[in-house]
């Protein structure tokens, strides 16, 4: 199912189209002038790549000319495509690495980030593995989520479990790891947590009771905290990537919607200045468009290439 899955390169098309079709005209077979790095930082800042991440890309990049002896606009390029993917790739990370009876992962966001739409994927994503799934409904503050996942249950064929509207997340986490060891034996548990922007306080108070209950029924549990964010609203997302770093102990971000965003770039800021892995990326509406974050096809896909482009070290 997943192999028709909608690529990252296809869902940065908003991206490219906006921001860096302009970025790859400054790469031009031309010798760079002071005008080159003003117009390149002007449009990473545009592209949400963030303000430290733009500056530390142009340092960088100047010194690697300089030390290199190199003066063109493409040899440019080649050396920024390098330090992006290297960015990216430092902060990754496997998702749920070595092996157990029982994985947990724990879903963490705003609402309207897609956490929902993203548990659900991530559910079909385990079940074409071959996993048995449960999903916690812990957010227990909106009638309206529990229905949605119970929606997203009977699609991917995961048991949702779940409590009247207003009860403790903690009994829905701990209804949930029981039905996994009892009679149902799902291999993964996936936990949706309330999306309230609340007082960093009760956020920090529910996720740690809720992160309790999973450690004591499961050895190091959860495994994952994944976090979800929404590429199309920029500097917000960055904002909440920050305050959720702040106050829980995220594993990864899932970055959703990205083929609705003008301005993708926000994955580079994501992993180097809050050294969080992009885990997986949503691409579309399907239930299969959900994949994986691979450093290499999210650069390539930003300048609209096929696969990275060597570095070029030659003098001219």
């Amino acid at each position: 199912m997943f192999g028709r899955a909608k690529s990252i390169a296809d869902s940065l098309k908003k991206t490219r189209d906006s921001v860096f079709n302009q970025i790859g005209d400054l790469f031009g077979p031309s010798d760079i002038d002071d005008a080159f790095w003003e117009d390149l930082e002007e449009l990473l800042i545009r592209g949400d790549v963030g303000v430290k991440t733009t500056v530390d890309l142009i340092a960088w990049l100047q010194q690697q000319m300089d030390q290199r002896g190199l003066r063109r606009s493409e040899q440019a390029r080649d050396l920024l495509k390098q330090r992006m993917i290297e960015i990216l790739e430092k902060a990754e990370s496997e998702y749920l690495p070595g092996r157990r009876l029982l994985n947990v992962v724990l879903i963490v966001g705003v609402n309207g980030s897609g956490k929902t739409t993203s548990i659900g994927k991530l559910s079909a994503m385990h079940r074409e593995k071959g996993d048995k799934i449960i999903i916690a409904a812990a957010d227990t503050f909106r009638a309206a989520a529990v229905e949605q996942l119970k929606i997203w249950g009977e699609r991917t064929g995961a048991d949702v479990i779940a409590q009247s509207s207003g009860s403790d997340p903690g009994a829905v986490v701990f209804d949930a790891l029981q039905a996994a060891f009892g009679r149902r034996e799902a291999s993964v548990v996936i936990i949706d947590t309330a999306g309230r922007l609340q007082t960093q306080f009760n956020l920090m108070a529910e996720l740690s009771k809720i992160k309790g209950v999973a450690e004591k029924q499961v050895h190091n549990a959860p495994h994952e905290v994944l976090l979800t964010l929404d590429a199309t609203s920029g500097q917000n997302a960055l904002s909440q990537a920050r305050h959720f770093k702040n106050i829980a102990d995220l594993t990864g971000v899932i970055l959703t919607k990205l083929d609705g965003a003008s301005k993708g770039g926000m994955a580079l800021a994501i992993a180097h200045e809050y050294g969080l892995p992009i885990k997986f990326v949503g691409t579309g509406e399907k239930v299969d468009d959900f994949r994986p974050f691979v450093a290499r096809e999210y650069v390539a896909g930003l300048f609209g290439e096929v696969g990275a482009t060597p570095v070029s070290t030659s003098k001219t």
